[in-house]
């Protein structure tokens, strides 16, 4: 009788315990790649400008270099105690591009135990690397990133490096049942995979759904999927994520013109994308940047219109409280301005369309961009009439 007891309370402690471990263990794992083609097959890759110089860094062990000119670069990365790689570029040859390249790939901040990686392509201007492998040192080993880059050297004022991540992070995983793919892009080019800002050139991205789509999130304190919130936890080094429910979200209403048929907004609680009804939206409490909103119309065709505003400045910040309705005055009217210069004996037009918050506006017609608007000049008299065509470009 007490074994039968004891293997029936050793049974139920198992039992008890198993959903212990199977919540603990809901890290999902990412596949890292890379590519020099990495902002072609993933899309929106933001890249980073690099101040260059011929100053030699100060402490910094140098190679024997093949050029008596050369020229340095510092890439900052959180990732190394230094706070950042150095670069160094010279040449094969005493003319032509600056087609090697030197970097601190193992975070030492020394370049003279580095070999030189020649340039894969060079043109009139330019010399372009990559993927660079680079290796960190993380808690639990070492971490390999690759960066992507193109050495431009026009002049002395046309000088500088462009920097681009040349990997990311993607694999299946599942959601509350259901297998999605989803992909981390370090998209302020530091070396992390898991920044969050107000500011949306300055946090990473994160997609979740189908493989393939490029319906890109900001990471941040929330992310929505399948129309359920979640708080998801991201590996510093991108390798895996973790989501979890999100509950006793406290939300805030807004307030927009009942023309919006489209909102979105984004800061460290990531990115939202509402279909307002009836000129209303909640958002979780917290402070926001206006990423774009649109109006779509159809004319008396049945053409659809669509009148989009984007790239807000800091014009664009609101903040959400659970108290007060936040109202945001966006959308119509449009600014249309139109600029003459003269040149010579003739003239030089141009029009600009802005938002009331002084974002750039798209229109779009059946989901193309839409004609150039045209214009018409007129004289007083009469004796010259004519309309000409805009072009983009």
């Amino acid at each position: 009788m007490r074994n039968s007891l004891r293997l029936a309370l050793v049974i139920s402690l198992i039992m008890a315990f198993l959903p212990l471990v199977a919540g603990a263990q809901d890290e999902q794992w990412l596949q890292y790649r890379s590519s020099r083609e990495a902002m072609q097959i993933i899309g929106g890759v933001r890249g980073l400008i690099l101040e260059v110089t011929s100053e030699e860094p100060q402490g910094v062990e140098l190679p024997e270099f093949k050029c008596d000119a050369p020229f340095f670069a510092r890439w900052s990365t959180a990732m190394v105690k230094a706070g950042g790689l150095w670069i160094a570029f010279d040449r094969a040859s005493a003319y032509g591009q600056y087609d090697l390249l030197y970097i601190d790939s193992n975070g030492n901040s020394h370049l003279n135990n580095e070999t030189a990686i020649t340039a894969y392509r060079t043109d009139r201007y330019s010399a372009y690397f990559g993927p660079v492998k680079v290796v960190f040192e993380g808690e639990d080993g070492p971490v390999t990133y690759h960066l992507n880059f193109r050495f431009y050297n026009y002049n002395e004022r046309n000088r500088r490096l462009y920097a681009y991540s040349g990997g990311w992070y993607e694999g299946d995983i599942t959601v509350k049942g259901a297998k999605k793919h989803c992909t981390l892009i370090d998209y302020n080019v530091n070396g992390t995979f898991d920044d969050k800002s107000l500011e949306a050139h300055k946090c990473d991205h994160i997609r979740i759904g189908k493989k393939g789509d490029r319906d890109t999130c900001y990471v941040g304190n929330f992310i929505e999927v399948d129309g359920v919130l979640y708080r998801p936890e991201i590996a510093r080094d991108g390798a895996y994520i973790k989501l979890t429910k999100a509950e006793d979200v406290t939300f805030g209403n807004i307030r927009l013109p009942e023309s919006i048929t489209e909102f979105a907004a984004g800061g460290e609680n990531g990115l939202f994308v509402l279909k307002p009804k009836k000129g209303t939206g909640s958002l979780p409490v917290g402070q926001y940047c206006i990423e774009h909103w649109a109006i779509e119309r159809k004319d008396d065709a049945g053409s659809n219109w669509k009148l989009q505003g984007g790239r807000f400045s800091e014009k664009g910040h609101f903040n959400v409280t659970e108290m007060q309705e936040t109202e945001l005055s966006i959308g119509e009217p449009i600014i249309s301005t139109l600029q003459a210069r003269k040149s010579g004996s003739g003239y030089s037009f141009s029009q600009n369309l802005k938002g009331k918050l002084n974002e750039s506006i798209y229109i779009t017609l059946n989901g193309k961009r839409a004609p150039a608007p045209k214009l018409h000049i007129k004289s007083k008299d009469g004796t010259y009439d004519q309309t000409f065509n805009f072009e983009y470009g």
